[in-house]
């Protein structure tokens, strides 16, 4: 049975079937709900929210970024045993995971948010529109698991409406797509049939599209700082300082993130970069030769579609480009695979000087 504090955090029946055990441990489920440092999160509980410290087992078993807690995921809790007021032990299996590579040099990932129902991928119809970054973040949202929905802002600052509506319908291919004004408060009622209770929202967006004007307009009131944008080159400047679960009357609970300077492919197999593609993927499989690689090979449905205006030249060339920067960041992750990478090269090396000869 669930308890109704966890209940309006999302805690399921099933959830509480697999904490049984950690419960006779004498562990109490929570969901992290705010990061505060590198060491302590704010967690909901049964009874409340409490500031609880990562367990320095819990960092030393970690690998990577990855596997420590993040906003949006269950977690077990000790209380008592800190100054914070509790120790949080371990986390519970993610059902979906929002990941990308982390900033800097080394090849780790960074989850940005778990257990997500829905993503609200928001894009400003102002100097911030970009349909490339988008289908960067359509790869990482399909991913993730969760559904992916396209929100679309500052409708009354728009140049041309229709049209880039139409464009990113044709990007997003089948994703949902809303066109709203935050700001004056339009068009955000369409948002709630993802809002329903108990159900987990992620909004994701570069800095500047208008995430805290949105999340303000669902809570009824100002609870995240707004700022306007630059009025030299309209980017925005950061006004969410770090990622926070909020429960909207609805029911619903909503995940403000500060906007992302970019947005770093996290994939496993490329799996994502085909949903987000699949309209390419689709007229890929009619290619005459299985290998087809879309560069001028006869018999290329991809090329003939291109062709005849039924496919963006720039949406392949995307295409081919998220599936090369995924397949390097597979041999940076593997090891092994980067040494089979280099052997490969190697053969083609050593072929190519053999036919040099003959």
């Amino acid at each position: 049975m669930t308890r109704p504090g966890l209940s309006a955090l999302g805690f399921t029946p099933a959830l509480a079937e697999a904490f049984a055990p950690l419960e006779a441990e004498g562990l109490v489920p929570g969901r992290v709900v705010a990061g505060l440092t590198a060491r302590l999160v704010r967690v909901g509980t049964a009874d409340g929210e409490l500031t609880a410290e990562i367990a320095g087992s819990l960092r030393h078993r970690a690998r990577d970024s990855e596997e420590l807690p993040a906003v949006g995921d269950w977690v077990a809790l000790k209380p008592g045993g800190s100054k914070a007021g509790a120790v949080l032990l371990s986390v519970l299996p993610r059902r979906t995971a929002f990941v990308r590579r982390a900033a800097g040099d080394r090849t780790i990932a960074q989850v940005l948010a778990a257990n997500v129902d829905t993503v609200f991928l928001v894009m400003g119809l102002d100097a911030d529109y970009n349909p490339r970054r988008l289908e960067r973040a359509l790869v990482l949202a399909f991913e993730s698991g969760a559904e992916p929905v396209v929100l679309l802002n500052k409708a009354d600052l728009a140049p041309d409406l229709a049209a880039q509506r139409a464009e990113i319908e044709r990007v997003a291919h089948g994703v949902p797509v809303c066109v709203v004004a935050a700001k004056p408060g339009e068009g955000l009622e369409q948002l709630a049939a993802w809002l329903g209770p108990g159900r987990t929202v992620a909004l994701l967006g570069s800095s500047g599209v208008g995430k805290s004007t949105i999340l303000n307009r669902l809570l009824g009131r100002e609870k995240q700082k707004t700022r306007d944008v630059r009025a030299s080159d309209q980017r925005g400047r950061h006004t969410t300082t770090h990622r926070e679960l909020f429960l909207l009357p609805s029911g619903a609970l909503l995940l403000d993130t500060p906007g992302l300077r970019e947005i770093q492919l996290w994939s496993d197999g490329g799996a994502g970069v085909d949903a987000a593609f699949d309209d390419v993927v689709s007229l890929a499989t009619t290619c005459r030769f299985t290998t087809c690689r879309h560069a001028g090979e006869p018999g290329c449905a991809v090329a003939a579609a291109i062709g005849a205006g039924r496919l963006d030249a720039a949406r392949l060339e995307s295409y081919l480009k998220l599936q090369a920067e995924v397949r390097s960041l597979e041999v940076r992750q593997d090891p092994l695979q980067r040494l089979e990478e280099r052997g490969r090269w190697k053969a083609v090396h050593k072929s190519l000087r053999k036919g040099k000869r003959d």
